[in-house]
């Protein structure tokens, strides 16, 4: 009797391990590095870019409230770390072109400090980057124009809001300044291209 309970208990626990591992599999992971693309999926990428059917939700730079680096100005706001890394990343969009693309963000201090230091003036702010939720997805399709790329600077909950509405309800959480690159077709269709952590802007141009 005890040895069919103790083959009994391995086999239950056997089989819990391989529903545990199979659950995890199937998760969807996070998006692509894009520091890690090709040279093809760069190109392409590129290409979408300049034909304006990119949205990119940014995450605002290194918070006051969660830092002891010296802080830019309210405690609601971004550290002086935090500014330099913002100034950095919008010279990386510059480098991309902005010439065709509207730039919104996020009411609150963080964000419009972000957008302000990315590009030297101050972004329009939209109440829904702030507040997000389900509908964030309808959101970006809605204010996406034809031919004309949109950059949302946001925050870090309302990404995942977005991933989780895309396909990606498991994904790590995105980290200071992260972009996260969607193409946009005619019919409001979204495909996730990847993301671009600050440290990897330097592999992904390289590639252009």
């Amino acid at each position: 009797m005890n040895s069919r309970l103790t083959k009994l208990a391995f086999i239950l626990v056997a089989l819990a391990i391989v529903v545990v591992v199979t659950g995890f599999a199937l998760w969807p992971k996070s998006p692509a590095n894009l520091a890690h693309s090709s040279a093809r999926e760069t190109a392409e990428l590129m290409r979408r870019w300049q034909a304006g059917d990119i949205v990119v939700l940014v995450r605002h730079a290194e918070r006051c409230d969660q830092s002891s680096n010296p802080c830019l100005g309210p405690l609601d706001g971004i550290t002086r770390v935090g500014s330099d890394s913002a100034v950095a990343l919008g010279q990386r969009f510059t480098q991309l072109g902005m010439a065709q693309t509207d730039v919104f963000s996020s009411p609150l201090t963080r964000t419009a400090q972000t957008s302000h230091d990315m590009f030297g003036h101050d972004a329009v702010a939209q109440d829904w980057l702030a507040s997000c939720g389900s509908g964030l997805r309808n959101d970006v399709v809605a204010h996406k124009r034809a031919h004309h790329n949109l950059l949302l600077v946001t925050h870090s909950g309302c990404i995942r809001d977005f991933e989780a509405a895309t396909g990606f309800a498991h994904a790590a959480k995105s980290k200071y300044v992260s972009s996260l690159f969607i193409s946009v077709d005619a019919t409001g269709e979204l495909q996730v291209l990847g993301i671009a952590n600050a440290e990897g802007w330097p592999a992904l141009l390289s590639k252009q």
